[in-house]
């Protein structure tokens, strides 16, 4: 390590001390020639520079005490930076001792499990009665849970370790999640909670995309796995909707509902940023943990162009979502319009979202109706377009940064321009909360729209507002 910069003090101090030092030369000489021009005493001139001596010796003590004291900070700033560098190296090698652990655990793990799911199968090869039948699948559905939470942490350890890459395959999501979610079903049972999933389609035929379904599965695991935690009663409700499609790509946006113990405002900001520090200790204790994989699910997510998002009320539960833009393949029959748009005439309407999948969906589903759509990424980017341009609907995203949709909705509503036309404003989110949708009330915003958007309810507001158009 090389020696450290000097500091600015320092540099300061070592250039008041070179002007002291030409400064008390100039006076020697300047009292040698009063002297030798007999226009002072030898004793004057003796008192002078014995004066000039003791400031000088004073100087340079200051000098060396400021240096001692600066080579001694530098020696304890060097010995410091050398026990932080061992810290830090000491930590890796536990970090990967950890690793080499978890990853020998889980092997251990594995091998007698797949043994168990091997003679389980067998055995449902053998002649059995109806409940016979049923235990060995009850069986089975648990030991393919036990390895599912398995390679849940094997994913995660890896997806943290190592450098994200997709693999990307012509993949049946409707199969594959289908049978995901079964085996989440009887941990849920378990537990004594309902558990509901449904895929929205407008296409009957086979849902074929170009998707790593792994990676999917992966999020989706992490994310029911802490919904089915932090619940004690009611259900986990799980939507896939996949009934937007834009030419080539296939629009599908996946929520995770439950009626658990929710969040506080303030810890929904950061659960993504922070693993293990968004509840406090006791209900660490009480759940045995702070949540599983969260900042990894974001990440993946995010990853595969997509953003994970969060809505929760505390004590009345939470939803996850996020959108994801996947290729069609030729597998997948096109889907037929079976319907006039309901709007015939122009008709602009203003949409507040933030989140850029959703902006596709909800465009598609609007302009498959007729409507001409501007959006707005934020509540004051929405308040400024209000102002300057004229819309006959808008659709207010709730949750959003900078400014939400409620503070958004008031300060429209202020407008000399809305006292004049009434805009309709409907308030648009992923969790119906009641207190969410009375609190819409009191922002004056004139009627919901949950996500995943229903396209019948949709189409009831549409027709319900622009009746007097």
């Amino acid at each position: 390590m090389k020696g450290f910069p000097k500091s600015i003090k320092q540099l300061k101090m070592k250039k008041k001390l070179s002007f002291f030092i030409f400064g008390s030369i100039a006076a020697i000489l300047l009292i040698g020639y009063f002297y030798l021009e007999k226009k002072i005493y030898a004793q004057s001139a003796a008192i002078f520079l014995f004066v000039l001596a003791i400031l000088q010796v004073l100087a340079l003590q200051y000098f060396l005490k400021n240096q001692l004291k600066n080579d001694v900070v530098e020696k304890n700033l060097r010995a410091r930076a050398e026990e932080l560098k061992e810290s830090l190296e000491h930590a890796d090698e536990v970090a990967n001792q950890k690793s080499i652990y978890l990853a020998n655990m889980i092997y251990e793990v594995r091998t007698p499990l797949n043994t168990v799911l091997g003679m389980l199968n067998m055995l449902r090869q053998t002649e059995l009665n109806s409940d016979q039948t049923a235990q060995v699948e009850i069986a089975e559905y648990s030991s393919k849970h036990l390895m599912q939470l398995v390679n849940m942490v094997s994913d995660n350890q890896e997806s943290n370790d190592k450098e994200l890459e997709l693999n990307m395959q012509t993949t049946d999501l409707k199969t594959d999640l289908s049978q995901l979610f079964k085996i989440l079903e009887y941990q849920a049972w378990e537990k004594g909670l309902e558990f509901e999933y449904k895929f929205i389609s407008e296409d009957r035929g086979k849902f074929l995309v170009f998707a790593d379904s792994k990676r999917i599965q992966q999020v989706l695991i992490n994310l029911i796995n802490n919904a089915i935690k932090y619940t004690n009663a009611g259900k986990i409700s799980i939507i896939v909707d996949q009934s937007v499609g834009i030419d080539n790509d296939q629009i599908i946006t996946f929520y995770i509902k439950d009626t658990g113990i929710g969040m506080k405002a303030e810890d929904v900001k950061h659960v993504f940023n922070n693993f293990d520090g968004v509840y406090d200790n006791k209900i660490k204790k009480d759940y045995r943990g702070g949540g599983m994989g969260l900042s990894i699910s974001h990440k993946l997510v995010d990853f595969m162009g997509g953003e994970l998002k969060l809505e929760s009320k505390e004590n009345e539960g939470s939803t996850f979502y996020f959108s994801l833009q996947l290729k069609k393949t030729l597998n997948v029959k096109k889907i037929e319009e079976t319907s006039e748009p309901i709007l015939s005439t122009k008709f602009n309407v203003l949409i507040a979202e933030d989140n850029r999948m959703n902006q596709k969906v909800i465009k598609f589903l609007l302009e498959k109706q007729g409507a001409d759509c501007t959006f707005a990424k934020n509540g004051l980017e929405a308040v400024e377009l209000y102002k300057i341009l004229d819309f006959d609907m808008i659709f207010m995203d709730i949750y959003m940064p900078d400014m939400d949709g409620y503070q958004a909705t008031k300060l429209i509503k202020e407008t000399d321009k809305y006292y004049r036309s009434k805009t309709p404003i409907i308030g648009v989110s992923a969790s119906a909360f009641e207190k969410d949708i009375e609190k819409a009330k009191q922002a004056g915003i004139d009627d919901f729209l949950p996500k995943p958007i229903d396209v019948l309810r949709l189409k009831d507001l549409l027709q319900k507002f622009t009746s007097h158009h």
